[in-house]
Parts: C-alpha cells; sequence; structure tokens
C-alpha cells in the first residue's frame, strides 16, 4: 500500500515574506511582530489597499495578509489586483462572517480569510493554506489556457479533493499534490486524474 503523505495542514510554512495592510494601526504592529515572532519577515505595512498593491509590486512578498475594510481602495479590490497580475497569494482578515463577503473575497483571487479577533494559532496555517492554494492555482493555469475549461476544472479538482480528503484523511493541500503527483506519474491531465477519482470513489454524505 502506497504511504500517505503528512497531514501538514496545521503546520505554518516558515521564512515567508509579507505585506501587511491593516488601516487600524495597532492590529498592523502586532500583526506584524505576531508574524516576525512566528519566523516570518514583514516586508512592507500599508494601511490602505493602494499601497498595499503597491509595496507588493515592490518588494513580490510569498503573502499579503490583508483587511477587508479599508480607505480608499478595499482589501478586495486590492487582492483582485495581486491576483489578476499573480502577484501574491492573498489571506484576508475580516470584522464580518458575512457571506456576501466571503464570496466576493473568493471571486477576487482570496486564498484564505481570518475572522478578527483573531491569533497566531488563526493566522499561520491560513498562510499555509493560502500558499498552497495560490500554488494549485499556478498549476492549474499552466495546464489549462481556456477560461471556461479552467473553470470547469476546478469544479472537478474540488470535488475529487473533497472526495480524497474524506477517503484517505487528507489535508486540502495533500490532496492536491496527489492528484498532481498521479497526473505527473501516469501522464495524464489533472482533469483526467480527477474524474477518476470521481467515479472511482463513492461520495458519502
Amino acid at each position: 500500500m502506497a504511504e500517505q503523505p503528512a497531514d501538514t495542514s496545521d503546520q505554518p510554512a516558515p521564512g515567508l515574506r509579507i505585506v501587511v495592510a491593516e488601516d487600524e494601526a495597532l492590529i498592523r504592529l502586532d500583526l506584524a511582530e505576531m508574524l516576525t515572532e512566528a519566523g516570518h519577515e514583514v516586508v512592507g505595512q500599508a494601511s490602505d489597499g493602494e499601497q498595499a498593491v503597491a509595496m507588493a509590486r515592490e518588494h513580490s512578498p510569498d503573502v499579503v495578509v490583508m483587511d477587508i475594510k479599508m480607505p480608499g481602495v478595499d482589501g478586495i479590490s486590492a487582492a483582485e489586483v495581486l491576483g489578476r497580475e499573480g502577484i501574491a497569494p492573498v489571506v484576508m482578515l475580516t470584522a464580518f462572517s458575512d457571506r456576501t463577503l466571503v464570496e466576493r473575497a473568493r471571486d477576487a483571487g482570496v486564498m484564505s480569510y481570518v475572522v478578527k479577533p483573531f491569533s497566531a494559532h488563526d493566522v499561520l496555517p491560513a498562510l499555509d493554506i493560502a500558499r498552497a492554494r495560490w500554488q494549485e492555482r499556478k498549476a492549474l493555469e499552466d495546464e489549462v489556457a481556456d477560461l471556461g475549461e479552467r473553470f470547469e476544472t476546478r469544479k472537478r479538482l474540488d470535488r475529487a479533493k473533497g472526495l480524497l480528503m474524506q477517503q484517505l484523511r487528507l489535508s486540502e493541500a495533500d490532496a492536491f499534490r496527489w492528484i498532481q503527483k498521479a497526473a505527473m506519474d501516469r501522464r495524464l491531465s489533472m482533469r483526467e486524474v480527477a474524474d477518476a477519482v470521481i467515479a472511482g470513489m463513492p461520495d458519502k454524505k
């Protein structure tokens, strides 16, 4: 039996270069200190979305941690720019658990979000999730050029990942790596592997 990869979903990625964007100075400073104490490097601190985009363009960080509500250019609009330009994944901070905001953030390309008030236990794993989803997005873009096909492939990948997470007890990142490795080993597309997973595993409700 093939050895399953270890579940690393709760382990933050070490040594990331991060831009922090938060209009409340105390929260911004606390967050920067939290990230630095965890071994990351805060390469820029912004108080609005426009500054965040400019700093991200300048520093090419690994992750941008950004508040959703900021003056001028808000976090969702800034995240859209960063995603469109392929600069960096975004972890969104929000005091709101409103579904509409979450959906807007997702559609803008936000890779992960954290609801205030938060602690290191909330923020650090979100960095790893955002990085993993960003890498997945890049891999999908490399494989599928057509936007419509990419959307359909994304839906099938998400369903296949859910089945693998349920059946093999994998993290989301490990489920994607399982599909990616299977595609490489068998010289198939990730969509073909996802379809095989969906066909071969019962979707238990």
